[in-house]
């Protein structure tokens, strides 16, 4: 299936859209999608029979928002350096283990909302991600399969990064990581039945038409279920709780001089096979 949220930004409500293209309301089934109903088998099952009964009423989505496709996200775990290429082109040694660190939930806005550039940033960058969304509570698991049997489903991730912040100015990355608007998410959560191998996913972004990143997640150092096995040792992940997975080749940070850092007027489209396209003007803060 895939899910989503619509409309203005804090009153969205839940929707489906179905194998035809159709916008259909959810909000006569369920209250809305997050934690609680991820995790609720029952729930899901309502929904899909609901949808193949056909008995969820169109919606028009003429001029309708669409907003972060999970509600109430506890939080975002992100790993960083995690393909191949991306390590390569940013002279990096490919990590022994995965890079952790945390985006805040109040960083995730829609995929087509508009991202802000921080005061006094000059190097926001784009970052293209699978992002892994939560489905079972998760704590010190065993095996792939059991990582991936923890998995609700999959999303298109924005990690958008300010480098000087991140890299430049002591401390941890986090001050380049949660700059307000630096996580659109969606436009859909595709639930992991239609994802049958998330590590044979196309990714790419432009940034004013012009094509930036074009990778696989194939080329993922750390596969999807290592990552969520290997985070469950360190912390308890919970339904509705975020991953982001990595980006491949082709940031700003690893273009030769003068990077072409973005500033407000840029426009940055991307998408992941199958989980759909996000678009973003960029504006200053």
């Amino acid at each position: 299936m895939k899910l989503l949220r619509v409309g203005t930004a804090g009153a969205e409500r839940p929707a489906l859209l179905d194998a035809e293209g159709t916008l259909r309301d959810l909000s006569g089934v369920v209250p809305d999608i997050d934690g609680p109903l991820l995790a609720d088998d029952a729930a899901l099952g309502r929904i899909r029979a609901a949808a193949d009964a056909g008995e969820l009423p169109a919606l028009d989505a003429t001029g309708l928002r669409v907003g972060p496709p999970v509600a109430r996200i506890g939080k975002i775990v992100c790993i960083g350096l995690n393909y191949h290429d991306h390590a390569r082109e940013t002279g990096a040694e490919p990590p022994a283990e995965p890079v952790i660190f945390f985006k805040a939930a109040d960083t995730v806005v829609g995929p087509h909302d508009t991202v802000l550039v921080p005061r006094r940033s000059v190097k926001t960058d784009w970052e293209v991600e699978l992002a892994v969304v939560i489905g079972r509570t998760a704590r010190y698991l065993e095996s792939a399969e059991e990582a991936l049997a923890h998995v609700a489903g999959y999303a298109v991730a924005h990690d958008v990064s300010e480098r000087e912040f991140q890299i430049e100015r002591g401390g941890t990355w986090d001050k380049g990581k949660n700059c307000e608007t630096f996580n659109p998410l969606g436009p859909w959560l595709v639930t992991s039945d239609e994802v049958p191998d998330p590590q044979n996913l196309s990714l790419k972004l432009w940034v004013n038409g012009e094509l930036k990143q074009d990778g696989t997640t194939a080329e993922q150092i750390f596969p999807v279920a290592e990552v969520v096995r290997y985070v469950s040792q360190f912390m308890t992940l919970y339904p509705g709780d975020v991953i982001n997975t990595g980006t491949p080749a082709g940031v700003a940070m690893g273009e030769p001089e003068p990077k072409p850092f973005l500033r407000a007027g840029d426009v940055v489209e991307l998408e992941i096979e199958g989980l759909g396209r996000q678009r973003q003007e960029f504006k200053d803060a």
